[in-house]
């Protein structure tokens, strides 16, 4: 399996253990109560949209990663397109960033 494969994989994991928030404003109102521990960005998410996550992600000080697409993202937890995840366990999002880098 490839790097970039096992961390996909890995985020399926997250979701299958109830540990993931998909869908903008839900992200939002999750990094505003600070339950957030990672977000994952889409490459290919509107400017918008990337610099809103972003900005709040600086704010509350959660870690923030530009990865794949929306597709690739979505396919990963067994849905359609998703342009922004959020990680809300530690242990989770520890070993993605550790993936990730």
């Amino acid at each position: 399996m490839k790097k970039a494969e096992k961390w996909l994989s890995f985020l399926g994991l997250a979701n299958r253990a109830g540990k993931i928030v998909t869908g903008e404003e839900l992200v939002v109102k999750e990094i505003q109560k600070q339950r957030v521990k990672l977000v994952l960005i889409a490459n290919d998410a509107s400017e918008n949209t990337m610099k809103k996550i972003q900005d709040k992600c600086n704010y509350y000080h959660v870690p923030v990663k530009v990865v794949s697409d929306r597709y690739t993202l979505g396919e990963s937890i067994g849905k359609h397109a998703r342009v922004v995840i959020a990680i809300m366990d530690d242990g989770f999002s520890k070993k993605l960033l550790t993936m990730l880098d």
